[in-house]
This record gives C-alpha cells, sequence and structure tokens, in this order.
C-alpha cells in the first residue's frame, strides 16, 4: 500500500515505464528517462525510480540498467490482486498465412502467473525441435511470448519468415538478420531484409515445462 498519492511527475514516469515495457519488451533505462522527460542527468531519474519503489508500483532490481519491475500496485504491468493467475491461450504449430493467434491455431489455454515472467506474457508457444537446446528450451517446451515487433540483438525472439515461424536467438547487422540457434548442429537463418520480409512476432520471456493442466 503506499504511503501517499504518486505526483503527478511520478505518474508520468510509471506510465513512461508501463508504456516502454508494453510497446518495445523491456524498461527503459535511467539514460533514456533523462533524456524523455529532460532531467539533467540519470541520478534525478534513480531518485525519482526509488521514491516509485518506496510507494511500492515498482520493483528496482540492482546492478541491472533495465532492472525495472511493474509491481500490482501499478495497475499496469499484472493484473489486479486476486486474479494472478491468468489463462493464456497455447499456440500450437502455425498455419501458413495466419496470425499467430489466429483461432485455429489454439490448442488450449493454461493458467500462468504473469509475475513469473518480465515483460510479461501474452501467450505460450509449443516449441518443436531442438535448434534451441543449448539455451534450455527443449522440444515440448511452452515459450512464454511478449508480443512486440521489436527486437534487440541477443534476445529470443519468435520469428515469421516466408509463412514459417521460429524461434532463434537475434542478430542484426545493417541490413542483415541472423537467427542464431542454440545447437551446433543447426545453422544460423540469414536474411537480407531489402530483399526478404521478416516479422517478429514476440520476445521469449520464459520456459514452462507441460505439466500444467489446461484452463
Amino acid at each position: 500500500m503506499t504511503e501517499k498519492p504518486l505526483t503527478k511527475r511520478q505518474k508520468e514516469i510509471l506510465n513512461f515505464i508501463s508504456e516502454h515495457i508494453d510497446s518495445i519488451g523491456y524498461p527503459p533505462t535511467r539514460n533514456e528517462l533523462s533524456k524523455h522527460f529532460g532531467f539533467r542527468s540519470p541520478n534525478a531519474a534513480e531518485s525519482h525510480l526509488r521514491a516509485l519503489e518506496h510507494k511500492g508500483v515498482i520493483r528496482i532490481e540492482a546492478g541491472r540498467s533495465r532492472g525495472i519491475t511493474l509491481t500490482p500496485l501499478s495497475g499496469s504491468s499484472l493484473p489486479p490482486p486476486g486474479n494472478m493467475r491468468t489463462p493464456l491461450p497455447l499456440v500450437g504449430r502455425v498455419a501458413a498465412g495466419s496470425p499467430v493467434l489466429a483461432q485455429e491455431n489454439i490448442e488450449d489455454s493454461y493458467r500462468v502467473d504473469p509475475a513469473l515472467f518480465s515483460p510479461r506474457p501474452h501467450y505460450l508457444l509449443r516449441v518443436e525441435g531442438d535448434s534451441m537446446r543449448d539455451a534450455g528450451i527443449l522440444d515440448g517446451d511452452l515459450l512464454a511470448v511478449h508480443r512486440t515487433p521489436e527486437a534487440r540483438n541477443g534476445q529470443i525472439v519468435v520469428a515469421r519468415l516466408d509463412d514459417e515461424v521460429t524461434v532463434k536467438r537475434f542478430k542484426r547487422i545493417r541490413h542483415t538478420v541472423s537467427l542464431l540457434p542454440e545447437n551446433v548442429a543447426f545453422q544460423p537463418i540469414q536474411v537480407d531484409l531489402r530483399h526478404q520480409d521478416l516479422v517478429i512476432e514476440g520476445l521469449g520471456v520464459g520456459v514452462i515445462r507441460p505439466n500444467l493442466r489446461p484452463e
């Protein structure tokens, strides 16, 4: 419970953090906060973040530039208390040309606590194959996916290429994207963005072994 209501500026910062997570998939850095709000230094941003943490609407993870997590009190990233286990659609094989969350692709739904993941997942994808084995993502696992069209180098993505959906590690250099496996038995997929269409369907934010009961 917050000791005092949030100030106008604190609400603006909290909204910016929430929108940043929803649109990009991860929280802003202190430098990004400073630039957006016109603070003179990241120290000013840090002071505002500490005030928000004191009021219970965020958690700060020491040693990480993006170590900011919204709490249920923020009313943004997590569902309200009493509804902490939210049903997520389980996507199996994705039909060619259809949206990932098209009805024909949904096998079931599972109740999952979104607080286990950051950023929050929007759906689960059943993994096929062993190309990401060394990243701890095994055949048959359920990959929790946060929907976003953007990805940074090194992130694990759900990507659509020529109507095929794949889970790989993302790396981009200018016009070329490499979709990298985490298994030496598989070759990277090279994509020339000048000639091929690549769609990022989301970021992998965690793995669930399939021992849950469907909703």
